[in-house]
């Protein structure tokens, strides 16, 4: 095992951190204050190439590696988890192609996605959430196309996305009747019913949306019908790295923060980083976090490699990183004191960011089924 990046991951990694320092960073507390989604910031990934970096460059991309989306998330995660996110859900679209579609399907429609056309990913439902081979959107064949009708909810960027992969009904319930499909808004448009608002990730639309008879071409559908299930799990055993990556940037960022304040920061005629108390918290979170990241490169290190049990490896990371993040995130609160309680310092809203990784791409209740039934057999 070689953990250590190549010289163009190092490459990469300076590029975007000076990026995320002078244009991202600045910006973090404002689109957290208004909640709005940061257009400014998904063109200038775009342009930078960051959007090109979850596909192989032969079909327009920068890398597809695992671990250098993770690299790039965690960069962007420690100024703002709020913009991490535009790459983290690129990639899930990236990771439904790449994994179900046909090779006439990759060179038509990743190109695109690689130049920066915004995609998503919407497999949940209002009664399908952590049970996902429960979902009842209906995808009615009819001839060439197929029609959708149902709802979708909690889709991470379906109000700003030009394309989606949705994942239908096509056959008898269970998994085994679940399919996937590639949509373009221009011609398979859905429609927004709500966008939530929530305690973290802020400037990240969330939607719930609907289907009315939305006609999808049948030469849109990735694999073949009753694959979507499939399709799904081996997306989420891709992205789960990508969601510890988050996890482990925001943590870093509320430490070099909460470090930078103890040093700063005078009671009783001293630093309060004098303080052994505090030296201990910041001492547990710096191992903490470092422990968090070998096992976050070590899980993407095997998705890139596609080794037999990334699935247990993927789940690991995620869990752990996140539960790592919240604990991590509210000790610097707590080394703030009453100022970490207020949103002028940015760790309040680095815990609030922290608490959605132990939720989404499956909880860590859902993480720990998956390790335990990997360990059973």
């Amino acid at each position: 095992m070689d953990f250590n990046f190549s010289d163009e991951q190092l490459a990469i990694r300076e590029s975007v951190r000076d990026l995320v320092r002078d244009r991202v960073a600045p910006r973090a507390a404002e689109i957290d204050r208004s909640g709005e989604y940061p257009h400014d910031i998904e063109r200038l990934f775009a342009e930078n190439g960051i959007l090109g970096i979850p596909f192989p460059e032969e079909y327009g991309g920068l890398s597809g590696s695992s671990v250098t989306i993770c690299m790039v998330t965690e960069e962007i995660a420690r100024a703002c988890a709020t913009s991490a996110l535009i790459l983290g859900v690129h990639a899930l679209g990236a990771y439904s192609v790449l994994l179900g579609g046909s090779e006439e399907q990759k060179r038509r429609i990743l190109p695109e996605l690689a130049r920066g056309r915004l995609t998503c990913y919407a497999l949940t439902e209002p009664d399908a959430g952590s049970d996902a081979g429960a979902l009842r959107l209906s995808a009615r064949r009819l001839g060439d196309e197929y029609v959708l009708n149902g709802i979708k909810t909690f889709i991470t960027h379906a109000s700003v996305a030009e394309t989606m992969i949705v994942f239908a009904r096509t056959g008898g319930l269970g998994p085994g009747g679940v399919s996937a499909f590639f949509l373009e808004r221009e011609r398979s448009p859905w429609r927004v019913l709500k966008v939530e608002t929530k305690m973290g990730i802020r400037g990240s639309p969330t939607a719930q949306i609907a289907f009315d008879d939305v006609i999808v071409p049948a030469a849109n559908r990735l694999g073949l019908e009753g694959q979507g299930f499939k399709i799904a799990l081996g997306v989420l055993d891709r992205s789960r790295p990508g969601v510890a990556a988050q996890a482990v940037g925001i943590a870093q960022g509320a430490l070099d923060f909460a470090l930078e304040y103890a040093k700063q920061r005078h009671q009783f005629g001293h630093p309060i980083a004098s303080f052994q108390g505090l030296q201990w918290m910041l001492a547990d979170m710096a191992t903490q976090i470092e422990a968090a990241r070998q096992l976050l490169y070590f899980s993407a290190w095997k998705v890139d490699r596609g080794d037999p049990d990334m699935t247990r490896a993927a789940a690991m990371s995620k869990m752990f990183c996140s539960d790592m993040a919240m604990k991590v995130t509210t000790d610097a609160v707590q080394i703030l004191g009453g100022y970490g309680y207020i949103s002028d310092y940015p760790v309040e809203r680095m815990m609030r960011d922290a608490k959605i990784t132990q939720i989404y791409e499956g909880t860590n209740q859902v993480q720990r089924l998956v390790i335990a039934r990997a360990l059973i057999g």
